[in-house]
């Protein structure tokens, strides 16, 4: 990933990103340094991820849908990020075209990999979201949106499928 003798970022990984997201050299460099103090070995486990994301949702259980947004940034399948997918995942999700947040956000939804997205996949990241939503916050969504089944049913019949579609 970086150099071996310095760690610093190499110049293929660094050109990669500058070529792939909006972000600077330096930027980038800052950011790997950083990832290198919290990742020393240069990877992001799942667990570790989980509890990155425990932070930002400390009153919630986000670990379902941390581990199906780790899944959807592990792009080679290897059950880590490394700072290359971690910057991708960054910059997706931040300030990416809409045409790859939506590719994004299929390949979230598509929990199988089978190129293609079934309601039980939507029922299922549908409930991994309604974990991190409080229960006091629950209580305030509308009426036909206020259980993970009643928003799936609600987005499947926007896409106007049929139960079994996909």
């Amino acid at each position: 990933m970086g150099n071996s003798k310095s760690g610093a970022l190499s110049k293929e990984v660094l050109d990669d990103l500058k070529s792939n997201t909006r972000y600077t050299d330096d930027e980038l460099c800052k950011w790997y340094d950083t990832f290198k103090k919290q990742c020393p070995d240069g990877k992001i486990t799942r667990p570790d991820f989980e509890k990155i994301y425990a932070n930002f949702f400390p009153n919630s259980d986000p670990k379902t849908y941390a581990s199906h947004v780790f899944r959807s940034f592990d792009t080679n399948d290897d059950g880590t990020l490394d700072f290359r997918e971690y910057i991708i995942a960054l910059h997706l999700t931040s300030s990416g075209k809409t045409s790859l947040k939506l590719e994004w956000a299929f390949s979230l939804f598509d929990v199988d990999r089978n190129g293609e997205i079934s309601k039980v996949e939507v029922l299922e990241i549908i409930a991994a979201i309604f974990k991190m939503i409080p229960p006091e916050e629950q209580k305030n969504l509308p009426e036909d949106e206020n259980t993970p089944q009643k928003r799936a049913d609600k987005l499947w019949a926007y896409f106007k499928k049929k139960e079994h579609g996909k």
